[in-house]
């Protein structure tokens, strides 16, 4: 079972370092152990295996300067790649990353993206993190409540530690409640924190159209003499 965890924990070195303490604890190996169980019954489980963790090998921990927090992967084959709202270059792009994009266009200005993997932002340093990282075929939420939420909670708990300014977006009520005590020393944080609805079809409307992250959030790194993200989808 050592060997499992090994395994399937082997994430980016940079955060490995960050989040040491954190992988020696004991849910971490219950959730190891549950994960293995998933994949032994035949499950079919996403993302695959070896991208578990590809929000946090795309972006090294030093490099994280935008977290975007999403809720669990898209549990269709093929959609899910490791990276929140992203689908690989090959696969059609669901109802929420299109309005992503519809709001994106307006903010920004810039063509419609050609296809739906965020990977190009990912490189630029915005973290994208879904609250549970893995789920079942066809069953959303599946894998929520087995771990991956207290892992994630140490993860943004370890970025807010940082000195540096980061820029948090939270889009939808479950990334607002899991980030609740970020929001709430906004005053007083070195951190920024950005809201709006989640971008579906059913909430879109009621305020994620119109928000201007995109902008505002290089408009915040401009002043943090940081580099701006570049938000086209290549």
């Amino acid at each position: 079972m050592k060997r499992e965890l090994t395994s399937l924990f082997d994430i980016e070195p940079s955060w490995k370092k960050a989040l040491e303490d954190e992988l020696q604890k004991p849910y971490i190996q219950e959730l190891a152990h549950y994960l293995d169980q998933e994949l032994a019954s035949g499950t079919p489980i996403y993302p695959p295996k070896e991208l578990i963790f590809n929000a946090f090998n795309k972006t090294p921990y030093d490099r994280v300067k935008v977290v975007i927090v999403g809720q669990d992967p898209y549990h269709g084959p093929g959609q899910a790649h490791g990276l929140c709202f992203s689908v690989p270059k090959e696969v059609k792009p669901p109802p929420s990353l299109k309005n992503i994009f519809k709001e994106l266009v307006e903010d920004i200005g810039i063509p419609a993206p050609q296809h739906g993997c965020l990977q190009s932002w990912a490189e630029q340093g915005v973290l994208l993190l879904n609250a549970t990282l893995t789920v079942s075929q066809g069953n959303s939420l599946s894998h929520h409540g087995k771990g991956w939420e207290r892992f994630t909670d140490a993860v943004i708990a370890n970025l807010c530690e940082r000195k540096d300014p980061l820029i948090f977006v939270l889009w939808g009520k479950f990334a607002q409640e899991k980030c609740h005590h970020i929001q709430e020393f906004e005053e007083t944080s070195r951190h920024y924190v950005l809201t709006a609805p989640h971008p579906s079809p059913f909430s879109a409307r009621r305020g994620f159209f119109g928000c201007q992250h995109f902008s505002q959030i290089n408009h915040i790194l401009e002043q943090l003499h940081r580099e701006p993200i570049n938000w086209e989808v290549t």
